[in-house]
C-alpha cells in the first residue's frame, strides 16, 4: 500500500504546533531550514543533518529530513563552502525538505530528547530543574530505593545505551534523586544539585564539573552527546507521520562523542 502525501507546509505547522518553537530563545533557527519538495510521502529523522545522513535519506527515497542539529547556528561563517556547500547541494539536488529543532525537541514533556532518554533509562521525571526547564528530576520507575550505588546506575545506563559512560564522584552511597538532560548539558549541573540531585546524567563532562562531582559528593555521569539524544527526533517524526499517514524511517549515523 503506498504511503499518504502531506503538503511540506502543513508538515510544518504540525511541527510547530507540536514542539511550540516560539517560546525558546535558540542557538539557531528551528523549523523548515532548508525547502525541497511541496508534497512529502516518506521522512527520514536522525540526529544531525550530516553527509552521511543526507546520503542515507537519499538512499531511502525520503522527500523530507527532520532532525535535532541543523545545518545553521547562531554566529557561524554564512558562507556556502567546504561541508556546508556539499551538504546543501545534495539537499538542494535532491529536493529535500530538511526540519530542525533544537531546544524544543529537548523540551517536549512526552516525546522530547529528554522525556524519551528517561523511557530509555526507566526513569520517572517527578518536576523540571532549572531556569530554563530543560531538565528533568525523578527517580527509579518502580523501584523506591533508586539504586545501589553511582556504579551501579553507571552500569545501568550504559548497559540500555550500549555506550562506554564517564563517572566522577559519589563512590559511595544510594542514588534516589536522578536528575537528567540530554546534549552538552555539563552547565547545567550546578541547577541539578541545587535541585537536590543524587546524580546527574547528560552526554557531555567538562573539566569543571569533575571537581563540583568531588566536592559536591553529586554523581557526574556523562554518557556521550550523540548517545543521549537519538530518542526524541525519531519520537516526533513518528508521531507527525502517523498523523498524516506518512512513511517514516529513522536512520541512525554513528558518532562516538
Amino acid at each position: 500500500m503506498n504511503a499518504a502525501i502531506a503538503p511540506r507546509a502543513l508538515l510544518l505547522t504540525a511541527f510547530d504546533q507540536l514542539l511550540q518553537p516560539e517560546l525558546f530563545k535558540d542557538y539557531g533557527p528551528n523549523g523548515l531550514q532548508v525547502e525541497g519538495k511541496a508534497e512529502v510521502r516518506k521522512i527520514v529523522s536522525g540526529v544531525t543533518a550530516s553527509l552521511a545522513l543526507i546520503e542515507a535519506a537519499i538512499a531511502a527515497d525520503a522527500d523530507a529530513i527532520f532532525v535535532h542539529h541543523g545545518l545553521f547556528w547562531r554566529g557561524q561563517d554564512g558562507r556556502v563552502t567546504g561541508w556546508m556547500k556539499q551538504r546543501l547541494g545534495l539537499l538542494l539536488a535532491h529536493d529535500i525538505n530538511l526540519y530542525a529543532y533544537h531546544l524544543p525537541l529537548d523540551a517536549h514533556p512526552a516525546l522530547g530528547n529528554n522525556a524519551q532518554l528517561g523511557l530509555k533509562l526507566g526513569l520517572k521525571a517527578d518536576r523540571w530543574f532549572g531556569d530554563n526547564k530543560l531538565g528533568f528530576l525523578g527517580g527509579r520507575s518502580g523501584a523506591e530505593d533508586g539504586f545501589d550505588s553511582a556504579e551501579s546506575l553507571a552500569v545501568h545506563v550504559k548497559n540500555a545505551l550500549n555506550r562506554p559512560v564517564t563517572l566522577v564522584g559519589r563512590a559511595q552511597g544510594a542514588i534516589k534523586n536522578i536528575a537528567w538532560c540530554t546534549g552538552g548539558a555539563q552547565g547545567y549541573f550546578e541547577d541539578a544539585i541545587a535541585a537536590g540531585a543524587d546524580a546527574f546524567i547528560t552526554g557531555e563532562i567538562s573539566e569543571p564539573q569533575a571537581h563540583y562531582a568531588r566536592e559536591m559528593g553529586v554523581a557526574f555521569i556523562a554518557c556521550g552527546h550523540h548517545a543521549s539524544e537519538r530518542y526524541g527526533a525519531p519520537a516526533v517524526a513518528a508521531h507527525v507521520a502517523a498523523q498524516f499517514g506518512l512513511a517514516h524511517e529513522f536512520i541512525d549515523i554513528d558518532n562516538p562523542a
